[in-house]
């Protein structure tokens, strides 16, 4: 699979995110000033939650913007045996269930499943406790990881 295709899809879904969220700064922005919401007594805060909800999707659409920098700015470089597993790698994990899964390792702020065809693709950080995992090892390497304190073991399968 290439990987500069996978960073263009996560950029797509980046910039829709982006457009949806704005879309909501706005509606919320347009509720908190509106004529019709301001407080008649202190007990109507309908204009006070809609300030309190385009400020919170204000700061959504602020760190959206910082990954679409960080993922533009990203080169995902070749799988090098010597190094082991670093950002931009595809790695293919295989769970104690029998299950693969595919994952892969980029720039913070892209955290998203993508649907390729009949492959589901997860797009971690190097900050996401699997990321931090994956991170040095190599093929056949196995990889422990806590989730609500239950242990799992993934081996890691193939890395490109």
């Amino acid at each position: 699979m290439d990987k500069s295709w996978l960073q263009q899809q996560v950029l797509e879904r980046l910039a829709a995110d982006l457009l949806q969220v704005e879309q909501a700064v706005s509606v919320a922005h347009e509720a908190a000033t509106h004529e019709e919401n301001i407080a008649e007594n202190k007990y109507y805060t309908l204009g006070l939650e809609a300030a309190y909800l385009a400020t919170g999707q204000a700061r959504r659409a602020e760190a959206i913007r910082q990954a679409l920098v960080q993922w533009r700015l990203f080169r995902p470089q070749p799988y090098s045996a010597s190094q082991g597993i670093q950002l931009g790698a595809l790695v293919c994990l295989l769970g104690a269930d029998e299950k693969q899964q595919q994952i892969f390792l980029g720039p913070e702020g892209g955290n998203m499943k993508l649907l390729i065809g009949a492959e589901t693709i997860q797009v971690i950080s190097s900050q996401a406790p699997l990321g931090k995992a994956l991170l040095g090892k190599a093929e056949g390497d196995e990889v422990t990881l806590e989730v609500a304190q239950v242990k799992q073991q993934l081996e890691v399968l193939s890395v490109t």
